[in-house]
């Protein structure tokens, strides 16, 4: 041993003490590093850019619902009916996304209240392969919606997706018609059904009950859209203006009703929701 190391094995500094892993958080837009506990009491937001980060399902539950929500329970279905293998079998795929969620598929739904306006609240987690529509997908937003239904109140869906699920082929597509029945149904029914349109939002969702509420809200920058910009352009062979798909060109270009940044996100449901609910019996 040299004498290098005996001298600074015996100075009092003890053991370098571990940073966690977690502690800070770089902003995907603006790439400023930010203090993890700071920016998830913002609500995932960049103080510094306004960029609104993307979020789960129970942390967005947490933040639109009153306390005392009730999870509504996961649909079983059908796992990997048409035996899908792509560069990994589908059953594996599934595998790897429950193991980094609480939640065994990509929609995830409650019912509560929001500043005590009855409601079901669904949301889309993108973390889940994409946000992907498939069947578990499609069967849960089906059953939020009747369960809307049956208890008279509104229906609020947050969509984040990349579109249907290709490993279950026409399965997956369709869940679109399925969807959009029951928006019909919530429509006939006089009950307000109200979209909150998050990064991402795409393909066939976009195509579905994404585009058919009353009111459609979106986040700041939320890219909103059917097929990819790169398709387009090749497709019609023209330049896109800038921040084509992008929440504030579709408000500007009536695609959306409004672009709430998501402090205000719970307190515009709330009022929406008393505003379009049917009035209370005398």
């Amino acid at each position: 041993m040299s004498w290098l190391s005996r001298v600074r094995n015996a100075l009092p500094f003890g053991n370098k003490r571990e940073t966690p892993d977690n502690l800070w958080v770089k902003c995907p837009r603006c790439q400023e590093m930010l203090f993890t506990r700071e920016y998830e009491a913002n609500l995932s937001v960049c103080p510094n850019c306004d960029h609104h980060g993307r979020i789960g399902a129970d942390t967005r539950l947490a933040q639109l619902m009153d306390e005392g929500f009730e999870l509504l329970p996961d649909p079983v279905v059908a796992e990997d009916p048409l035996k899908f293998r792509d560069s990994k079998r589908y059953t594996d795929r599934l595998k790897a996304a429950r193991a980094k969620s609480p939640h065994p598929d990509a929609f995830t739904a409650a019912y509560g209240s929001i500043e005590g306006h009855k409601a079901v609240v669904g949301v889309q987690d993108f973390t889940f392969m994409g946000g992907s529509m498939g069947m578990a997908v499609g069967n849960a937003f089906c059953a939020a919606a009747q369960k809307a239904l049956d208890n008279n109140c509104g229906f609020v869906v947050v969509t984040a997706a990349g579109g249907a699920r290709m490993q279950e082929g026409i399965l997956s597509l369709m869940q679109m018609p399925r969807s959009t029945v029951m928006t019909r149904r919530l429509r006939e029914a006089g009950l307000p059904y109200i979209v909150v349109l998050a990064d991402p939002t795409t393909g066939g969702v976009t195509a579905s009950y994404a585009m058919l509420g009353d009111v459609h809200i979106a986040e700041p920058g939320a890219l909103i859209g059917f097929a990819g910009q790169r398709v387009i352009q090749e497709t019609i062979r023209e330049k896109l203006p800038e921040g084509f798909q992008r929440a504030e060109y579709l408000h500007k270009h009536g695609m959306v009703d409004m672009v709430v940044p998501r402090k205000e996100l719970r307190p515009t449901l709330a009022k929406l929701l008393d505003y379009l609910s049917p009035a209370k019996a005398a």
